[in-house]
């Protein structure tokens, strides 16, 4: 069993998990209100570098989430797990006054998500890693939306009111009419009666639910900031899955980023992405010695910075999107011998061989093109393909990436 779970292939699971998460929802009575325009990527796995998009939509979510993220024919665990604890704790009520009549800073914090993933990545490390991402704007708010439903809470009501009572006196003839011909028709319409009252809240749900999806059709676009911050550890496996060796490169550290978006039109969504990763770099060198001409290898550790922006333009609505985006990323150390001399101090009688000083080397743009699919309220399938080229333009890699969210509703 254990090797048919990891044999299964990617395609088959989304395409089995897909309809049974729909019917899922279709079966639940949940609550019927635009919660979120988007459903975006977790903050963890934007963090990691393992969604199809680099410069991710901006988006709050109101509901836990879970993402899966593929990145080969296997069916690999890569998981991250999604929630608002703020929202969960305070706000997460039927009654969404609460939170309507809170004050904008209580209600930006309400937008805290918290998420913690893991993946296993190409060299069979394993990463492990949380993020927390803040709102700092939006221009659409879907749970602020009064006016979205404010009639018909009075129109159902009413129609209540008016059925109770007629469902009353229809009872009330039925009970002391004399007229044996009359009983059938009475019947009749107390049955009628009490069909409206029973497909009362049906009716109420399914026309609050065409009214968020014109809301979220409209405002699909709408522009947001979001600010967060994560840390990732990677660790070297064995063929059991061991965790070892803390892994010492652009895979383990921290990093803090802005990530905007601004309608363009009815169609467009410009997003753009700033991000400033911190970490400690392992290089590998050749010492010599002066006397003997002997030479050793020699490890050392520097600290480095990496910087990465993008920018990222979708076309589409809010059931589907595609899109191509554009990231440069750099060091703050330029070069291997910039770092080393930062983080080693040659000894009296030796020196470094120069071309010897090696690191894992950043490849500075990467050009991806791909797109999502919203195949209900509550599931999101992502794809893309991601092409890294050198500083010479040099074609390097080209990679497919498929994630799935689903909203925990």
């Amino acid at each position: 069993m254990h090797y048919l779970l990891k044999t299964i292939p990617a395609t088959a699971v989304l395409w089995l998990a897909a309809p049974a998460l729909m019917a899922q929802e279709e079966s639940t009575n949940s609550r019927f209100t635009p919660k979120e325009l988007a459903i975006p990527a977790s903050p963890v796995f934007d963090v990691m570098g393992v969604t199809p998009s680099q410069i991710n939509r901006t988006a709050d979510i109101k509901e836990f989430k879970v993402d899966w993220s593929f990145k080969s024919w296997k069916l690999s665990p890569n998981l991250a797990i999604q929630s608002q604890p703020i929202w969960e704790a305070f706000y997460n009520r039927r009654d969404l006054g609460k939170y309507q009549q809170a004050g904008r800073f209580m209600r930006r914090l309400a937008a805290v998500d918290v998420s913690i993933g893991s993946v296993q990545d190409e060299n069979n490390d394993r990463r492990i890693g949380f993020a927390i991402k803040a709102n700092l704007f939006k221009e659409k708010d879907p749970l602020m939306a009064r006016e979205l439903y404010q009639d018909l809470t009075e129109k159902y009501r009413l129609e209540k009111e008016s059925l109770t009572a007629s469902l009353k006196q229809t009872q009330e003839q039925l009970d002391t009419t004399t007229d044996i011909m009359a009983k059938p028709a009475l019947r009749t319409q107390i049955s009628s009666v009490e069909e409206q009252l029973n497909t009362l809240h049906t009716r109420r749900n399914q026309e609050i639910n065409e009214r968020a999806a014109v809301f979220v059709k409209e405002h699909w676009n709408a522009s947001s900031l979001d600010v967060a911050f994560g840390r990732v550890y990677a660790y070297q496996t064995d063929s059991a899955g061991a965790l070892h060796t803390l892994r010492l490169n652009r895979n383990t550290g921290y990093a803090g980023w802005l990530n905007g978006s601004i309608g363009l039109g009815k169609r467009l969504l410009l997003s753009g992405l700033f991000r400033t990763s911190f970490y400690e770099e392992e290089l590998d060198f050749q010492l010599r010695n002066l006397s003997t001409g002997e030479e050793q290898t020699q490890k050392a550790v520097a600290a480095n910075t990496l910087f990465s922006m993008g920018v990222n333009l979708r076309y589409g609505g809010s059931v589907y999107t595609f899109f191509a985006e554009f990231l440069y990323e750099r060091k703050g150390l330029k070069t291997p011998l910039e770092a080393l001399s930062d983080a080693f101090g040659t000894p009296d009688g030796f020196e470094v061989v120069g071309n010897s000083v090696k690191w894992d080397v950043v490849h500075p743009n990467t050009i991806s093109f791909g797109g999502d699919w919203r195949i209900s309220k509550s599931v999101i399938i992502n794809y893309g393909m991601r092409c890294v080229f050198d500083n010479q333009w040099k074609f390097t890699t080209f990679t497919p990436i498929v994630t799935l969210a689903c909203m925990m509703r």
